[in-house]
């Protein structure tokens, strides 16, 4: 799940902060990213879709408020909540040290999963000494350039893969939640070649001045856990071996 370094964390508030705008009672402008299924993407008809358009449609049928949603690319989703281009951030984010020093976050919709390096089937990867792609300001990018590899970064999770198809990296470490499904479609060209658990759950972004807001998120949330729809929901997007709350 992602996560930002410091310095981009750092950027961030040197973008937005000045500027801090609240929700209104009645509509809250959901930003995701719209490229990272099944947690979020758009579908044939141009819609936001995936697991996270329905639990944050259920969150604000919950909390009696109006969700309209909007994509904004990932390398700039925490500036532009700061800078109060929408009020949550719903983008498959972990809970962070770093994130928390500019943002507030919700308690986790999406519980701890780990990461998974892809490669090209029959491929020898050392994925401690190899060329590892991932997409920029994540936790997975993170991750690789402490582990002694090679890192490649790239916007998109799609350049990712790509880089791995054309020989340009020797693997790409991402969520498995993401990967796993790409791998069962590649028709044995892809294959998983290693596991490694970092970062936490995923919870939804809100500004720091926005606590009202929190508190009607962290209270439909919570509804969702204790009524088991939230779990159903997991289980329908990431399957019935998905970790759930």
């Amino acid at each position: 799940m992602k996560s930002l370094f410091k310095s981009a964390l750092i950027a961030g508030v040197a973008i937005g902060a000045i500027v801090s705008t609240a929700a209104t009672a009645q509509t809250v402008r959901m930003g995701t990213e719209g490229a990272y299924p099944p947690y979020n993407f758009i579908n044939d008809a141009g819609d936001v879709d995936g697991f996270e358009r329905e639990v944050g449609d259920e969150l604000c049928k919950r909390a009696n408020l109006t969700c309209e949603w909007v994509v904004n690319e990932w390398d700039s989703i925490i500036p532009n909540l700061v800078s109060g281009n929408y009020d949550t951030i719903i983008a498959g984010m972990s809970i962070t040290d770093e994130r928390d020093q500019v943002i507030d976050f919700t308690q986790e919709y999406f519980p701890p999963s780990p990461s998974t390096y892809v490669a090209l089937s029959g491929s020898s990867v050392d994925v401690n000494k190899g060329v590892i792609a991932a997409q920029t300001a994540t936790i997975q990018a993170g991750y690789v350039a402490s582990s002694g590899a090679t890192l490649v970064e790239f916007a998109t999770p799609d350049e990712t893969i790509a880089a791995v198809r054309n020989g340009e990296a020797d693997a790409v470490l991402a969520d498995g939640d993401y990967l796993n499904p790409i791998v069962a479609e590649s028709g044995g060209e892809l294959a998983a070649v290693g596991q490694v658990s970092i970062g936490g759950g995923v919870g939804m972004g809100i500004r720091e001045s926005d606590g009202d807001l929190k508190a009607k998120m962290d209270k439909a949330i919570g509804s969702m856990k204790a009524d088991g729809s939230l779990n159903k929901l997991i289980s329908k997007w990431f399957g019935a071996d998905a970790n759930l709350f």
